[in-house]
C-alpha cells in the first residue's frame, strides 16, 4: 500500500489568514479614502466620466445647500407666497378665463384639495370679488397695480434667491420691468396647460373613445403630457428667473427631475388630504392649514434644490482644483499666468482659432476658477482683447492685444504685477524704505532677465 503523500510545508502550506482586526482596519481605511475622495479629492480628478461628474455635482450641490441655507430660504419664500396667493390665484383664473379653462382649473384645484371644497369655494368667491373690484370703478388702476406689485414682489424675492445660488448680481430696473412681464405671461400659461390638460383631454376623449381597454393607455399618456408641461414650467423658471444665461439642456434635465418630484409631492399631498378628512370633525377647516404650509415649503425647497442642481450641472468644471486654487502660492500663480498668456500668444502666432475662457480651461486643464481670475487681469493689463461671441454662447474668444512676435515674458510680468491699486499706505515708503527698495531691485532683475525670452519661444503642445 502506497504511503499517503505528505504536504510540502515550504510550498503547500496554507497562506496566513488575515485577522479580523486587520479586516476592520482595512474597511475603515477604505471608507475614509472614499469619503476623502468624494469630499475633496474628486476636484483633483480631471477625468470627465459620468461617475466622476456625478460625484462632483452631488458634492457641489450638498456644499452649496449647506452654505446657502436653502431651508430658511424656502420658509421665507413660502411666507411670501401666502401673501401673494390671492393675487396669483386671481391671475391664473383670469388667464384661464381667457383660454376658457377657468372651470377646468377649479376642478383641478378641487381634485388637489378633496377635503377642502368648502374652503376653496369661499376662496374662489373671494377671488371673483377681488377681480371685480380690480376692474370696476375707482379701483381699476389701484387694484391692478396692487395685484401686479404683489406678484412682482414675489418674483423679486425668487430672483434674489436664484441669483444667490448662481452667484450673480440682480437685474437693473429696466430689465426687471421687461423680464418680469415676460415671466408673468409665460409661466402661468405653462402652469394652466399643465393643470388643465388632463381634465380637458380626459373629458374630450371620453366622448370619442368608448373602448375600456384603451383607457389605461390614454390615462398614462395624459399623465405624461401633464408631466411634460410641468417640466417645461420648471425649465422656464430656471432659465428666466436667474440673471444669467442658463443652458436649455441643463434647465430641461433638472426641470424634468423636479417635475417628477413635484408630481410625487402632489400625490402625497392629495393622499394626506384624504387621510386628514377623519380629523375635520375635531379640528374643522384648520386641519388644512398646517398641511398646506408644509406642502408649500416643500414645493419651494425642491424648486430651490432644482436651481442648485442646475447651477452645479452647468458650473461643475469651474470648481476643479478650487481648493488648491484658493490657496495658490504667488510663485505658482505667476507660472500659470505665463502659461495662459503663452497659449493665447502661440495660437494667435500659429494662426489657430482663438479660444474662450472655458475652452482654455478644458483643452489645457487650467482650473476654471484660475482662468476666470487671470483673464480679467490680463485684459486690464492691456495684454489681451476679446472678440465677438460666436454661435449660441456668450463666451468671447480671446486674442493678444500686442504684437506677440516681440512680446517678452518680462513685459508680461511687468504689466501683470502693476494691475491693481498700489502706494496707498501712508508713509509706507519712508517707514519701510529698505524692504521696499529690495523688492523693487528683485522685481527689476526678474523682469530684465525675462526680457530676454520671447513669449512665443516656449515649446508647448498646442
Amino acid at each position: 500500500m502506497e504511503e499517503e503523500q505528505q504536504p510540502n510545508n515550504e510550498y503547500d502550506a496554507p497562506s496566513e489568514t488575515i485577522s479580523f482586526n486587520d479586516r476592520i482596519k482595512a474597511l475603515k481605511q477604505n471608507i475614509i479614502d472614499k469619503y476623502t475622495y468624494c469630499t475633496t479629492g474628486v476636484w483633483r480628478d480631471s477625468r470627465t466620466t459620468w461617475k466622476v461628474e456625478t460625484v462632483k455635482i452631488i458634492n457641489l450641490s450638498v456644499r452649496s445647500f449647506l452654505d446657502r441655507d436653502l431651508q430658511s430660504q424656502a420658509c421665507a419664500m413660502a411666507f411670501r407666497t401666502i401673501l401673494a396667493l390671492v393675487p396669483a390665484l386671481a391671475l391664473l383664473l383670469a388667464i384661464g378665463r381667457g383660454f376658457g379653462f377657468q372651470e377646468l382649473l377649479k376642478e383641478q384645484l378641487y381634485s388637489y384639495f378633496p377635503s377642502q371644497r368648502e374652503i376653496l369655494g369661499e376662496a374662489f368667491n373671494f377671488v371673483d370679488s377681488y377681480l371685480n373690484q380690480a376692474s370696476e370703478g375707482i379701483f381699476v388702476g389701484v387694484g391692478i397695480l396692487f395685484l401686479l406689485w404683489t406678484l412682482i414682489s414675489l418674483l423679486m424675492s425668487a430672483e434674489d434667491t436664484f441669483n444667490t445660488i448662481w452667484n450673480v448680481h440682480g437685474r437693473t430696473l429696466m430689465r426687471k420691468m421687461t423680464d418680469y412681464i415676460a415671466i408673468l405671461l409665460v409661466l402661468p400659461i405653462l402652469m394652466i396647460c399643465s393643470a388643465g390638460l388632463t381634465l380637458l383631454m380626459s373629458n374630450t376623449l371620453q366622448h370619442i373613445i368608448h373602448v375600456d381597454s384603451l383607457r389605461p393607455a390614454i390615462d398614462w399618456l395624459l399623465d405624461l403630457g401633464s408631466l411634460v408641461f410641468t417640466a417645461l414650467f420648471f425649465s422656464g423658471a430656471y432659465m428666466l428667473i436667474p440673471n444669467t444665461k442658463v443652458k436649455y439642456k441643463n434647465a430641461f434635465i433638472i426641470g424634468l427631475i423636479v417635475a417628477v418630484a413635484f408630481q410625487l409631492l402632489q400625490w402625497l399631498f392629495v393622499t394626506g388630504q384624504l387621510y386628514v378628512t377623519r380629523y375635520n370633525a375635531i379640528y374643522g377647516s384648520f386641519s388644512f392649514l398646517p398641511l398646506f404650509l408644509i406642502w408649500l415649503q416643500l414645493v419651494w425647497l425642491i424648486t430651490l434644490i432644482g436651481a442648485l442642481l442646475c447651477y452645479a450641472l452647468q458650473n461643475v468644471g469651474f470648481y476643479n482644483f478650487f481648493i488648491d486654487s484658493k490657496d495658490i502660492s504667488t510663485a505658482y500663480y505667476r507660472k500659470v499666468v505665463l502659461g495662459v498668456m503663452t497659449v493665447i500668444s502661440k495660437r494667435f502666432y500659429a494662426d489657430m482659432p482663438a479660444l474662450t475662457a472655458g475652452e482654455l480651461s478644458k483643452q489645457y486643464s487650467f482650473p476654471m476658477s484660475l482662468v476666470n481670475t487671470i483673464i480679467p487681469i490680463l485684459h486690464s493689463a492691456g495684454l489681451i482683447s476679446f472678440l465677438k461671441p460666436t454661435g449660441d454662447t456668450d463666451d468671447c474668444p480671446i486674442q493678444p492685444a500686442l504684437d506677440v512676435s516681440t512680446l517678452t515674458c518680462g513685459e508680461v510680468l511687468k504689466k501683470v504685477q502693476n494691475v491693481g491699486s498700489a502706494n496707498f499706505i501712508p508713509e509706507f515708503d519712508e517707514n519701510f524704505k529698505e524692504p521696499n527698495e529690495l523688492c523693487d531691485e528683485i522685481t527689476t532683475e526678474m523682469v530684465d532677465m525675462a526680457d530676454n525670452v520671447k513669449i512665443i519661444s516656449f515649446n508647448i503642445q498646442l
